[in-house]
């Protein structure tokens, strides 16, 4: 059974009995092991890097210690909030880039509780390196807009041009603006925005990015010419870049294994991900998933990885273990799921409408429609937030 909201009233959900028979079917369905997982405590206790068959890992100088080399997403169990962001209340923060709009709902209620005005064609919203910012990318507008997820309140636009999308390195010592029409990788203070360098790039459409488990490299996409380059965290340069052996190749998110070992890249266009060796930076393989697959969300337990088919309305559930697509979610009534996050306790995952002017909350545990609430329009890069996790390597919420 699905809850619907039919906004812009920001009308209120009747829940009752529905949730609880939602919630009981759920747990029917698969078990008590990731509802342990869940329940874990709040707060990480863990400093130092856990004891495995793995050498410790040499990471990026100034880069927090990797806690597992055999799970670079050790930090982001259930709940496991960061001092920094344990009394920030829930939120999702959808920014409307047809609207000029930052839509904000209450996870636990399902309700719009605010709406933002921000610049020209906000693109995502970025937790900071540090958790204390969420930043706007207002792409044609060229600002970014901070929002204090404290208060939830939007602070005085900083002026930066073509910011399609925000990441940080592992270090915390540059923010990256990917400037996708400008053609360029441009390196900034985290905090002020103030351009460090520019690094000049041959591929068209510069937009989504994820880092080497020793922070050392990242890998972006480049959606309009089909293309991946490989990037020097310290040295700042475009170190190898190819082609994808795809006729009309568009890559989009881009997300490191668990382990380290391979990094996986949408493609909206091939209709699947491709799995790239970061290391040898070697032709990738192709693994269809759904047509136009887009997004990629690793869950809590970092077993599996949720991606969205933007073009048929589903997700498709990756098991990492296995190499391979074992499940397949489909929206009740269609959809455009696009771009989003998990939920901090790994029960909801959230995407956005990107066609359609909604939101959808989806259980990670049956796949149901929990919710489906109407925002602005063109919603895109939505961000749940907070999330477990010591820093933030950005886009909607990238977690170390």
């Amino acid at each position: 059974m699905t809850l619907t909201h039919r906004h812009p009233a920001h009308r209120t959900l009747v829940r009752g009995t529905l949730i609880a028979g939602l919630a009981l079917a759920a747990l029917a369905a698969c078990g008590t092991d990731r509802d342990e997982r869940a329940a874990e405590p709040r707060r990480t206790k863990a400093a130092a890097p856990a004891a495995t068959g793995k050498k410790p890992v040499e990471g990026l100088p100034g880069m927090p210690p990797v806690l597992d080399p055999e799970d670079v997403y050790a930090a982001d169990r259930p709940n496991r909030l960061s001092p920094v962001v344990e009394d920030f209340p829930s939120r999702v923060y959808v920014p409307n880039s047809e609207s000029d709009t930052v839509t904000v709902i209450d996870p636990a209620t399902y309700e719009i509780v605010d709406t933002l005005r921000v610049g020209r064609q906000p693109q995502h919203v970025v937790p900071s390196w540090d958790l204390k910012t969420l930043w706007v990318n207002n792409n044609r507008g060229h600002t970014l807009t901070p929002i204090d997820p404290r208060t939830g309140e939007a602070g005085e636009p900083v002026e930066v041009h073509d910011p399609y999308n925000l990441y940080f390195t592992p270090h915390g010592k540059y923010a990256v603006v990917m400037a996708s029409l400008d053609r360029e990788l441009v390196f900034r203070d985290p905090h002020t925005m103030k351009r460090v360098k520019t690094v000049p790039v041959s591929c068209y459409g510069v937009n989504h990015a994820d880092f080497s488990l020793d922070g050392r490299y990242f890998i972006v996409s480049c959606e309009f010419s089909g293309e991946l380059l490989k990037v020097d965290t310290e040295k700042m340069e475009v170190v190898a870049q190819r082609k994808l052996p795809f006729d009309g190749a568009m890559p989009q998110d881009v997300k490191l294994s668990p382990d380290g070992e391979k990094f996986y890249i949408a493609d909206m266009m091939a209709h699947g991900l491709w799995v790239l060796d970061g290391d040898t930076f070697g032709e990738p393989a192709l693994l269809p998933t759904g047509k136009g697959c887009h997004g990629l969300y690793v869950s809590r337990d970092s077993r599996e990885m949720y991606v969205s088919n933007r073009g048929e309305g589903t997700v498709s559930v990756f098991d990492f273990a296995r190499g391979e697509v074992t499940r397949k979610w489909r929206l009740p009534d269609g959809g455009s799921p696009d771009m989003g996050g998990v939920s901090a306790d790994g029960k909801v995952l959230w995407l956005s409408g990107r066609y359609d002017a909604e939101v959808y909350a989806i259980d990670t545990r049956t796949g149901a429609q929990l919710a489906r609430i109407d925002v602005g329009s063109g919603p895109h890069g939505l961000a749940v937030y907070p999330q477990p996790g010591r820093y933030s390597l950005g886009h909607t919420g990238i977690f170390r």
